[in-house]
C-alpha cells in the first residue's frame, strides 16, 4: 500500500531549526524525523512513499537523491575519477517526489499527488510525528468498519504538570505532563479508500485536509476514528525535539524496526 506524506509546511513554530530546513528533515537521533515515520511504515510492508514537498522541498529531493552515496562506504579515486561502493545500508524504499506549492494546504498537497496514488486505497500521514500505532490491526479495523477513511486519534499529554489536593490544600501529587484522558485529537495516521478523493474540490488549494474533507466524511458517516492508546509524540517545538532526542537514547518507543 502507498504511503503518503505531506512534507511541505513552513514548520514556523520549530523556526530554530526550521529555516534551514524542511521540518520533517529535522533530525532524531542523526537521521531526519521523516526518515524515522518511513522505517515505521516499512516494519509493516509498506514500502513505497508519495512525498508531498513544498517550503525547502529540494533538500528532501537532495537527501533520498544522495541516500545510496551518504549510507555507504566507498573508495574515490581522484586521479581518474572512479568510485568503488564496498557496502551500503540503503533502505528497500521507492520515493516519489512531488512538489505540490510552497502555500498550498493540506487538501491541496493531496488532490496535486492523486494520478500517483492512483485508484488503490492508500495511507497518509504528516512529517513530523511517531507513534507505536499498530498498523495491522489498524488495517484490520479500517476494513471492519467499511469506512471512506480510518483516522487514529489519540490523547495528547497535558503541556503542564497537574496537582493534586487534599480537602486542607496540601498537594498530595504531581504529575508531570499527564494524559488528558477526556480529549482526544487527531493522531495523524489514516487509512483512506480511493473514494476520498471525492471529498476534496476541485479548488483545494487554499484547503486543510483537517477541516472541509474530514468534514464531509463525516457528515456522511465515512469518517472512522481508530483510538490509539499508546505512545504519540508530534515534533511541533524545539522542546519537542530535544524530547524525541533523548527518547531515542534512553527509549525510543516507535523503534519497531
Amino acid at each position: 500500500m502507498k504511503v503518503v506524506i505531506f512534507a511541505g509546511g513552513k514548520g514556523t513554530r520549530i523556526s530554530e531549526e526550521s529555516h534551514l530546513k524542511p521540518k520533517p528533515m529535522i533530525e532524531v537521533g542523526g537521521k531526519p524525523i521523516l526518515w524515522h515515520i518511513m522505517k515505521l511504515y516499512a516494519s509493516y510492508g509498506h514500502n513505497e512513499f508519495i512525498i508531498c514537498l513544498g517550503y525547502k522541498g529540494y533538500v528532501i529531493k537532495e537527501y533520498f537523491y544522495h541516500y545510496f552515496l551518504h549510507n555507504a562506504d566507498m573508495t574515490i579515486d581522484l586521479s581518474n575519477n572512479q568510485m568503488e561502493i564496498h557496502n551500503s545500508n540503503a533502505e528497500n524504499f521507492k520515493v516519489t517526489l512531488v512538489d505540490t506549492g510552497l502555500e498550498t494546504m493540506t487538501a491541496g498537497r493531496l488532490k496535486r499527488v492523486k494520478e500517483y496514488v492512483g485508484n488503490e486505497r492508500f495511507m497518509l500521514t504528516y512529517g513530523d510525528g511517531v507513534c507505536d500505532i499498530d498498523m495491522h490491526h489498524q488495517l484490520q479495523y479500517h476494513e471492519e468498519k467499511g469506512g471512506i477513511c480510518t483516522m487514529s486519534i489519540v490523547q495528547p499529554a497535558s503541556r503542564f504538570g497537574m496537582i493534586e489536593l487534599d480537602e486542607n490544600n496540601t498537594v498530595k501529587q504531581f504529575a508531570e505532563k499527564p494524559t488528558t484522558h477526556d480529549t482526544w485529537i487527531n493522531g495523524g495516521f489514516f487509512i483512506c479508500e480511493p473514494e476520498t478523493f471525492d471529498y476534496l474540490p476541485e479548488a483545494a488549494d487554499d484547503i486543510m485536509w483537517e477541516r472541509y474533507p474530514l468534514e464531509k466524511l463525516t457528515e456522511v458517516g465515512k469518517l472512522i476514528a481508530y483510538r490509539h492508546d499508546g505512545f504519540w509524540k508530534c515534533m511541533d517545538t524545539m522542546r519537542d525535539n530535544e524530547d524525541l532526542n533523548r527518547l531515542w537514547e534512553e527509549n525510543p518507543i516507535w523503534k519497531n524496526w
